[in-house]
């Protein structure tokens, strides 16, 4: 977990998305949760509310979450039975009760692989205990081949405002390889429906460095994105987390990395963000961009990076509640047993201190490429530039960022390999640690 120093992408986790690690998550942890649950709020934290649909039409090579493939409706049927009971006890519960959703986000998997007739089920029955009319913004994950005009159609009816449309790359040869479901043909149609139904948001996902990628087709990924005109664009560097098809035929069969290395995947990004600032879209983070930084608003993204209580919904989804971070049971077995006896399907937890806290937060938002000194000491009552001193000029003396005044800002070398780079806040101990 060390800064980044060869180029190769082997097998191990990249991507940060919290702290302390979640290797150590644990079961023995599990009082901490339940006990947050059953506590008023002690805090105006905003509320979200994750949301899980674990179903795929295929598992791609470099998938890494819990996902399942060819269920029939029958088992679909049963999964939102058990995420609307779920949800059911969430309302119930004190820390819960009484608070509004400011956001919502259904992830997968694929949320859009479930039917019309399926969505509004699951809206129906989770609006018997919870409502996000209100909500700031509620994200759907899509998959382009999964839809169709009334299937969209049915997303704007129940309250969807922005959609993320998993195109990856527009060269069929390179799906196909890379394992989607989905060919460019599907995205087209997919893409041409959302803007004749009309969100408020449409974003696009792109993922730097499949197998087979060229400097040729990458350029060409980017020109139709800007054809394209999405409000949002994400663009991902592959990874290649332990459980993932990739990683498992590289460790049985003793194969090379098939994946870009590093390098060639931060020039890429690095080229895309030249080419699509220079038509206007602005840089939002280290893999997203927008249209106007002071209307365009990942809202999801800022709240989760900024200590909201997320509640987690369906299986293996991740929460966080009243300084309490969990995770539900990562088999749908376990899941809905626990549900059909009556529990909340919680499977493991922990508690972080107060300076974990404002590690997690400090480097979450370095990904979004600057960061506060005041809005820190505001919130935490610490000087970050004295709490992570030596980082800051480490970092600062190869490169990565600068140090201005009240500001921490990312030069674009740093911010194209920044989760390389936030295991140095770390704490020592964790420095080392298997991340998931």
């Amino acid at each position: 977990m060390a800064i980044d120093t060869s180029s190769t992408t082997e097998v191990g986790s990249y991507f940060i998305s919290n702290y302390p690690p979640f290797s150590l998550w644990t079961r023995e942890n599990l009082p901490e949760i339940q006990r947050a649950f059953d506590s008023p709020p002690a805090t105006e934290a905003p509320l979200g509310l994750y949301i899980h649909i674990p179903f795929c039409r295929k598992r791609c090579k470099f998938c890494y979450f819990r996902v399942y493939t060819n269920q029939n409706a029958r088992a679909i049927e049963d999964y939102v039975e058990c995420l609307a009971r779920e949800i059911e006890l969430l309302s119930q519960k004190p820390a819960v009760q009484g608070r509004n959703l400011k956001f919502v986000y259904f992830g997968g998997g694929t949320p859009s692989y479930l039917s019309s007739k399926q969505l509004r089920f699951l809206r129906d029955k989770l609006q018997e205990h919870v409502s996000w009319d209100t909500a700031d913004e509620v994200t759907f994950e899509c998959e382009p081949g999964t839809l169709s005009l009334e299937k969209v159609e049915t997303l704007r009816e129940i309250g969807i405002t922005r959609v993320s449309l998993g195109v990856e790359n527009f060269s069929d040869k390179i799906l196909e390889e890379n394992g989607r479901a989905h060919l460019s043909p599907e995205i087209e149609r997919a893409y041409g429906w959302l803007r004749q139904v009309g969100f408020p948001q449409v974003n696009i996902d792109l993922i730097a460095g499949m197998i087979g990628e060229t400097d040729e087709n990458w350029q060409r990924n980017i020109e139709k994105t800007i054809a394209l005109e999405p409000d949002n664009i994400t663009i991902y560097q592959m990874e290649l987390p332990f459980n993932t098809l990739i990683s498992k035929e590289m460790r049985e069969q003793g194969i090379e990395s098939p994946v870009a290395d590093w390098a060639t995947k931060r020039r890429w990004v690095n080229e895309s963000f030249n080419r699509l600032t220079s038509v206007g879209y602005q840089i939002s983070s280290g893999n997203e961009l927008v249209r106007d930084l002071d209307t365009d608003h990942f809202v999801y993204r800022d709240n989760v990076w900024r200590g909201a209580d997320l509640l987690a919904a369906g299986v293996s989804s991740f929460g966080h509640l009243q300084g309490v971070h969990y995770q539900n049971f990562d088999k749908i077995e376990d899941y809905q047993a626990a549900l059909q006896s009556g529990s909340l399907p919680l499977n493991r937890a922990l508690r972080p201190t107060a300076h974990q806290r404002l590690i997690r937060e400090v480097v979450l938002q370095l990904k979004e490429g600057h960061i506060s000194v005041m809005a820190f000491e505001e919130k935490f009552g610490v000087n970050i530039v004295d709490e992570f001193g030596q980082a800051f000029r480490n970092q600062e003396a190869a490169g990565y960022l600068e140090v201005d005044g009240d500001e921490v800002r990312l030069t674009r070398k740093g911010l194209l390999q920044v989760d390389s780079l936030l295991t140095e806040y770390f704490e020592p101990e964790h420095r080392q640690v298997r991340y998931t």
